[in-house]
């Protein structure tokens, strides 16, 4: 049995910043940290007081993270802090809704930007003198930096009754190791608290807070502390600053489960999929029947992400997709709404493409996509947003003017979406052979439903509205958002792409709306568009043309195979104990790949030779402190060889994001290794000590917790049918109650809603029968989840109290 827990992060807008900027403005950036974990930075957005960011993260956390919290900064030489915002887990998971609103920024107080832990032992003591309270104070780790050198020098005092005692100050590190018993002898008077507080000393000005511990004197008497313990900030009130720092429209969502062992799930996931092997059309009682009835809004798509990778894990995705399509197709009279709606079908397919055909979009559409960021040029077609002043840089002769506007920009459209086309309509081998058999299932479908002859394009659209305007387009408008770039587009580029994405779905819906509607400015790129779509119609015949009733292979255990490259570019590598090279001239660039079997590197992608490390060794991946080199957004990959020798490699990212994504795809790959480290030095042995907690032995323990469980959620996460269908169980009980009065509280078959509908009454009681097998799983999995709650909360009742 375990837990799981993750957040679903939308960072939407800002409004009402204030002007960092000499300009009146700023180039507000957001980032967001869990704990003491930077998780995320959404792009900047330049010269904007009400930045649009939209980005969303899926965050998969250890089950004891505390808070949330999102800091703006301006961009700039030295990066100015414009305010934050602190979600307590209590509150995130106040309402099973999550968040979903606009939120003030605070000022950032010093004394509340608390991290880290420390670790005490406390004993009480009774003699001749009276009682005594002994507090040993052995180290901390992961303390906030105080100073500009990215360490603090902390010392310890303690608190008893009127008394109080101070540890040594050690200097230069946010992982001291003190060592120290500090012993306090009781006073008259009630039962006091123990507090330990933890200062960074200075030598000039006042002291800066590291954060507190505090024991009341019931968990003192009755077990005593001992462990790793919080620190926590003074308590006082979060200030609001009443809207004069801006705010931040967030969606928040904590999503906590109790996750049985995989045979508790067999019977339902039985169900499920048997459930895609009958007639879809007259389903009404299955698992997936109710799930369609009964979801909406936002958690349709998570559960169509879930239900998708749990038939993908069966190698039943297939069965799946056409049990959908062909209950929205059965339903469909116009053909013009086919799939125009978000429905579990619409859902269902989009994220089927987006976990299977994510290499795919990159093949097709990266080339392009890089030219249209690297070449910035001017494009408008749209009189009522040209300007005129900017198209100055396009070579005319006299004036610019409109007309001459628009055909340079024509020109420059047309050679964008030529090789868009050509990329697309050319890629027919290079599609996945699932999304093809998943499209073809959906052309035999609508074409046997709507098979007159003024439909003879609805078999086309109904593909085209998946590939072209649920998957191209988008990924053309927003890349950042398909990993197609690390950086939002800039305004110029951003309206680039919107015309280049408009182009691409009107190519998708084969011309129908051409000419209508309000964007007449359109018409100049017709020409282009109505000689594209009889190349699209053949690209679509030809991508349906494929053999083969399933995917090859059967069931999956992940969306990708062990060999396929999940993730690859320039890294910076240290060279091997570079014992007379200074920092700068010890990191060398190298080309890495990055597979489920693999780390490996060369000095280009060309290069023939290349170095592996096999993702079977890995032990740990984690952040280092920039003290530790003097350079930024540096992680280091800890692996164990054959012999039980641990070694490490260091490797420099060139910003936040790129180190935050191979972080998380080197620790989803390595996920499944055993023997994982739970500590690590997050500094590097240099000059005969470690630069983070100042140990002189190379083999000392590691002072600070390594972070494998946080991980950024996308496409490539490895398949977790467990976790995957207890989702599905959380959705088939919100509809329980409903299922019970449509199939088991009426008198007689004649009195349900069926049978005024004209279904035979055969048909009533193959659905009553299949509603009343659903419910009895469904009561087998809540006792099974009340059991291992009263073991749980057996095994809490005996632990000791205090941490």
């Amino acid at each position: 049995m375990a837990k799981s827990s993750s957040l679903n992060v939308r960072v939407v807008e800002g409004r009402a910043l204030p002007a960092k900027d000499v300009s009146g403005s700023s180039d507000p950036y957001c980032i967001v940290k869990v704990d003491d974990e930077v998780v995320a930075r959404t792009a900047t957005v330049w010269r904007s007081l009400s930045p649009f960011w939209g980005e969303e993260y899926t965050i998969h956390l250890p089950l004891d993270f505390h808070h949330l919290a999102f800091y703006v900064l301006d961009e700039d030489t030295h990066d100015d802090v414009i305010g934050k915002i602190s979600l307590s887990r209590e509150a995130i998971a106040a309402d099973p809704r999550g968040i979903d609103s606009w939120i003030n920024l605070s000022r950032v107080d010093p004394d509340a930007e608390v991290q880290g832990e420390i670790y005490l032992d406390v004993q009480m003591l009774e003699d001749t003198r009276g009682r005594c309270l002994r507090c040993h104070v052995l180290q901390a780790r992961d303390l906030a930096p105080r100073d500009i050198t990215g360490t603090s020098d902390p010392f310890a005092r303690v608190f008893w009754g009127s008394q109080s005692l101070e540890t040594s100050t050690i200097k230069k590190t946010r992982f001291p190791h003190w060592n120290e018993v500090l012993e306090l002898r009781e006073m008259p008077g009630a039962p006091a608290p123990l507090r330990v507080e933890l200062w960074d000393w200075d030598m000039v000005g006042k002291n800066d807070f590291l954060g507190m511990v505090e024991f009341p004197p019931r968990v003192l008497q009755q077990n005593a502390p001992s462990g790793w313990f919080r620190l926590l900030p003074f308590p006082r009130a979060e200030e609001d600053s009443g809207g004069t720092l801006g705010a931040l429209r967030l969606k928040v969502r904590l999503i906590e489960d109790r996750v049985l062992p995989s045979r508790y799930y067999q019977p339902l996931t039985e169900l499920l999929m048997a459930s895609v092997l009958g007639p879809a059309e007259e389903d009404a009682a299955s698992p997936l029947a109710v799930l369609e009835e009964l979801t909406l809004g936002d958690c349709r798509q998570d559960l169509a992400t879930k239900l998708v990778k749990l038939f993908l894990g069966q190698g039943l995705a297939g069965p799946f997709l056409d049990y959908l399509t062909r209950r929205e197709v059965a339903r469909t009279t116009d053909p013009n709404t086919l799939f125009r709606s978000n429905s579990l079908a619409s859902k269902a397919m989009e994220q089927f493409m987006k976990l299977v055909g994510m290499p795919y979009l990159h093949e097709v559409l990266k080339p392009v996509i890089h030219r249209v960021f690297e070449e910035k040029k001017y494009m408008e077609l749209d009189p009522c947003k040209m300007d005129l002043g900017r198209s100055r840089r396009i070579s005319f002769k006299g004036a610019p003017s409109e007309e001459h506007v628009r055909d340079a920009s024509l020109g420059l459209l047309t050679g964008y979406l030529g090789p868009i086309v050509d990329a697309i309509v050319g890629s027919v081998g290079r599609c996945p052979p699932a999304m093809r058999l998943a499209f073809k299932q959906l052309h035999q479908c609508v074409k046997e439903r709507f098979p007159q002859a003024e439909h003879e394009d609805v078999k086309y659209l109904a593909i085209s509205g998946f590939l072209f305007l649920r998957f191209f387009a988008p990924a053309i408008l927003t890349p950042k958002l398909f990993d197609l770039r690390d950086q939002h587009a800039d305004p110029q580029t951003s309206r680039s792409l919107l015309l280049l994405a408009k182009a691409v779905q009107s190519i998708g819906n084969l011309g129908q709306q051409l000419g209508q509607g309000k964007e007449l400015w359109m018409a100049p790129l017709h020409p282009f568009l109505l000689q594209s779509i009889s190349r699209v119609r053949h690209f679509l015949d030809q991508l349906v043309d494929v053999d083969g009733e399933e995917e090859a292979g059967g069931p999956a255990r992940a969306l990708v195979a062990p060999s396929v490259i999940v993730r690859e570019g320039y890294l910076l590598k240290r060279k091997e104990e570079p014992a007379s090279l200074t920092t700068r001239f010890a990191f060398k660039k190298r080309y890495f790949w990055l597979s489920g079997e693999a780390l490996s590197y060369s000095k280009s992608p060309e290069w023939q030779m290349r170095s592996s490390i096999p993702v079977s060794h890995i032990r740990a991946v984690e952040r280092v402190d920039e003290g530790a080199f003097q350079l930024p957004h540096v992680m280091q990959v800890l692996t164990q060889d054959a012999a039980g020798v641990l070694h490490t490699t260091y490797l420099q990212c060139k910003n936040v994001n790129e180190l935050n994504q191979w972080l998380s795809a080197l620790r989803k790959a390595s996920a499944p290794n055993p023997d994982k480290l739970a500590s690590c030095h997050p500094g590097a042995f240099r000059s005969s000590r470690w630069t983070c907690c100042l140990q002189a032995e190379r083999s000392a323990a590691g002072c600070s917790r390594t972070h494998s469980a946080v991980t950024l959620g996308d496409w490539s996460d490895p398949l977790d049918p467990d976790a995957e269908i207890q989702m599905v169980y959380r959705q088939l009980l919100l509809g329980r109650d409903q299922l019970r009065m449509k199939f088991q509280e009426g008198p007689n078959i004649d009195s349900s809603p069926e049978a005024d509908a004209g279904v035979c009454p055969d048909a009533l009681a193959r659905h009553r029968e299949a509603a009343v097998r659903l419910l009895e799983v469904l009561e087998d999995l809540d006792r099974a989840h009340e059991e291992f709650q009263q073991r749980e909360q057996q095994r809490a009742a005996l632990s000791p109290l205090g941490h």
